[in-house]
């Protein structure tokens, strides 16, 4: 089957539907025959300074504008990398110095700052880039010399060794998931899209491409309005959004403070969440409000190209009842392997989550180093290991159980720290739950969110794991930080709790 790709996407699209909205801020909308057009006008500008597969860093926040700038850059034969402007300076300025962009384009907001860190490149505003004509020869030259393996995106992660870890994802890698994931949920072009994820989080990248491969209106949410429950569901009522692709934190942030108690989004058929593992008391709150609501479970970390399993929730669940991550994609393998490399089938055991097939990373940008050490060969195809643990359960489904690194020995015993925190949000009362081990102290801290004493959560888990799992200090928040991607942000938890190791 051949793949196109994304601009030519593109085009299908707008010819296909021309004046129907492609995407919508809180200011302006466009339509698929504009953006198209925007973003030929772009790309002619850029090609002049941008070659064949460089990169294009574009720091501005999310908007009409952003989408234009992304499919410019797509036209000028390089590819983009979104950064968020309220990144701090030196992470900006580690991100920019990894990738030696030729271009760099900001808001007049964040100019000064981003100056101070392009190094040698050029720095240009949005309008700079926009308002110029196409010119269609020299667009088409850079279309036949283009390749679908050529890089479509970057997305930086969080490395280990605090240098972020650009993740480079292909045309082909991109086209191949996005058809699979439209098809699977019957996306089509009726639908509306509420993008909630930043567009340097690979989250977006459902949205954007999704809503491109299909013709679905993609609608830009404010991310203010995510601290705000009832005018976020107000947002959604409003704008009619049928389709959701949210971080679990974000979906938390309705039901765990009264989101839906005066206004339900009726509209919506279809909510699919990732990122974090969600609580199942949650999820319900989710389900009692929109019965008629598909919700889905999406599981992969962006070095696979979004994700790689899902599973379709029931509409009954049990309250103690693990959430699996499901079944592959098609033209995706996933399997356990345990320490010595060997494949793990048997129920309960535990492995290593490992990905083949279709859609995987070209790797880090400019480290072969750590893209050798994550995306080796086994019998004699690519594999992606990617550092999480998981399990077959009794229904033959996949289950995660944490991350690697979220794995400790205390007292003794080897914990994941994931299945505390699952155990604590099975407790009556509690409705978020996050843990870290603080290794000087050997002691383990539990953050919860909700109206019960420490007493009554020490008794409550007492029924639920054994003594030695249960954390040694619990820390009562009204809120959790999150990250920019809308994660919790268990650094900063860290720093609050005074941990000063790891």
């Amino acid at each position: 089957m051949y793949m196109h790709s994304m601009t030519e996407w593109l085009e299908k699209t707008a010819s296909r539907i021309p004046t129907h909205i492609a995407v919508s801020d809180a200011d302006t909308s466009v339509t698929w025959d504009t953006l198209e057009n925007k973003a030929k006008q772009g790309g002619t500008f850029l090609s002049r300074y941008v070659g064949h597969k460089d990169p294009v860093a574009i720091v501005v926040e999310k908007s009409c504008t952003a989408l234009e700038l992304l499919y410019s850059v797509l036209y000028s034969g390089g590819f983009y990398v979104f950064i968020d402007p309220e990144q701090p300076a030196e992470r900006m300025e580690k991100i920019l110095r990894r990738l030696q962009a030729p271009v760099v384009i900001t808001e007049k907001q964040v100019e000064e700052k981003v100056r101070s860190c392009a190094g040698e490149s050029k720095v240009f505003l949005p309008e700079e880039v926009l308002d110029h004509p196409a010119e269609k020869a020299r667009l088409q030259e850079i279309r036949q010399g283009a390749s679908l393996e050529d890089p479509l995106y970057t997305v930086f992660t969080s490395g280990s060794t605090g240098e972020p870890k650009g993740v480079v994802v292909s045309h082909q890698a991109a086209s191949q998931f996005i058809r699979h994931f439209a098809q699977q949920f019957g996306i089509t072009e009726d639908d509306i899209i509420g993008n909630q994820a930043p567009f340097d989080f690979d989250v977006s990248v459902k949205d954007i491409f999704t809503s491109l491969y299909t013709g679905a209106q993609m609608v830009v949410i404010p991310r203010t309005l995510f601290a705000v429950p009832g005018q976020l569901v107000d947002f959604l009522v409003d704008h009619e959004i049928t389709v959701l692709v949210w971080a679990v934190t974000a979906m938390c942030m309705i039901s765990a403070f009264g989101g839906f108690e005066y206004k339900i989004p009726e509209k919506l058929r279809l909510a699919m969440f990732s990122g974090e593992v969600m609580p199942v008391r949650q999820l319900k709150v989710w389900q009692q409000a929109l019965p008629g609501v598909k919700f889905v479970n999406l599981y992969g970390p962006s070095e696979i190209t979004c994700n790689c399993t899902f599973y379709e929730v029931p509409s009954h669940l049990e309250d103690d009842a693990p959430l699996p991550i499901g079944s592959p994609f098609p033209g995706r393998k996933v399997f356990l392997l345990d320490e010595a490399g060997q494949e793990v089938h048997g129920e309960g055991q535990q492995g290593q989550i490992a990905v083949s097939g279709e859609s995987l990373a070209d790797g880090y940008y400019h480290d072969p180093q750590r893209t050798a050490e994550s995306f080796i060969l086994r019998d004699g195809e690519r594999v992606y290991l990617t550092g999480d643990i998981g399990y077959y359960g009794q229904d033959g489904l996949l289950h995660f159980t944490g991350r690697q690194d979220n794995q400790i020995k205390h007292m003794g015993h080897r914990i994941e720290l994931g299945e505390v925190e699952n155990a604590m949000e099975k407790v009556e009362g509690v409705r978020r739950a996050c843990c870290l081990y603080d290794q000087r102290k050997n002691r383990v801290i539990g953050f919860y969110l909700g109206d019960l004493d420490k007493k009554e959560l020490r008794k409550g888990l007492k029924e639920l794991i054994p003594n030695y799992m249960i954390p040694n200090k619990f820390i009562c928040k009204e809120s959790f930080p999150v990250t920019q991607h809308g994660k919790t942000d268990r650094k900063k938890l860290r720093e609050e709790a005074g941990i000063t190791d790891g």
